[in-house]
């Protein structure tokens, strides 16, 4: 795995860097009346998506150097789930990559619904604004299941916070925090998983340890949290522009090269309502999709 720096970068990178934010100074506002709570469908926005396109662009080329492959395993004539293992911190520079790619490939207008955490509505407004008209809805079965029903496709990470900032020393380990709802959800609506994978992020913030154990005994002595909301984790972490940081506070990433893959997809033998309320069937099918991401993942970290 190759570790960048800003030295890396030329002094033509950073005009580029110049004409890509220059967009974001003409971003188009929500229609009168949108709802931007991240429980609709209707605030993602292909315009919207279009102006952020050569930011991240640069990000892709520039920053990370994003390695990428694996796009053609992606189904076109179906809708499908793509599930990830989650890295880097608040930022998770391989999921807004891995974004970019699919914008790339497909277009602002083929419809990807994110998942994400329903805390982000509360904590920041200006980012969950940005998100939602990106594509970002609750992260909620509910919200899930009206993606696939008008036959979009969905983006999610089970593992959640658990994952994003799990220690460095599991930074090659698909970690979901033993939530099957994805499962369940697929087994509903008969979807094909599309595993994500990636090598690079969760080394853009080295993250030493959770004490959220600690902390979360301090809340039950009467501590408040702050703007009450449970952060579920509580990471120590090494990172910019803190040096060392505590809680799950936003960081600059390292420039640190990335790369990622789509894996084949999985399909279950049985679907619908008998099959998600078997539980050692979605035990197995849990087990499956973990163990082929971990052996995707392994082979990535061999390579590299």
């Amino acid at each position: 795995m190759s570790q960048l720096s800003l030295g890396d970068l030329q002094i033509q990178d950073f005009f580029s860097l110049i004409e890509a934010i220059k967009p974001l100074g003409n971003l188009p506002k929500p229609p009168a009346g949108s709802i931007l709570d991240g429980w609709s469908l209707d605030a993602r926005s292909p315009e919207f998506i279009s102006k952020i396109m050569p930011l991240m662009r640069w990000l892709y080329d520039h920053y990370y150097q994003v390695n990428t492959a694996g796009w053609e395993n992606i189904p076109t004539d179906e809708n499908v789930m793509l599930v990830g293992s989650h890295n880097g911190g608040i930022p998770s520079p391989d999921m807004h990559m891995m974004l970019y790619d699919w914008m790339c490939r497909f277009g602002p207008q083929k419809p990807l619904y994110g998942l994400m955490h329903p805390s982000v509505w509360k904590a920041s407004p200006i980012v969950a604004s940005i998100a939602t008209q990106m594509g970002a809805v609750r992260a909620h079965p509910k919200m899930g299941l009206a993606a696939l029903n008008q036959n979009a496709n969905i983006a999610l990470y089970p593992g959640g916070a658990q994952d994003v900032f799990r220690p460095h020393a599991l930074r090659h380990k698909i970690y979901f925090h033993n939530r099957k709802g994805f499962i369940k959800l697929a087994l509903k609506k008969a979807v094909p998983i599309v595993p994500m994978i990636s090598l690079g992020a969760h080394s853009t913030l080295v993250v030493l340890a959770d004490i959220y154990p600690q902390i979360k005994q301090l809340h039950d002595w009467g501590m408040p949290w702050l703007m009450d909301i449970d952060p579920e984790v509580f990471p120590v972490y090494l990172g910019l522009p803190w040096g060392l940081a505590a809680g799950p506070i936003p960081n600059i990433p390292l420039p640190i090269k990335l790369y990622t893959r789509i894996c084949a997809p999985i399909r279950f033998e049985r679907t619908g309502t008998e099959a998600l309320q078997d539980k050692a069937y979605v035990d197995d099918c849990y087990n499956k999709v973990q163990t082929q991401m971990q052996t995707a993942l392994d082979e990535l970290v061999a390579n590299h």
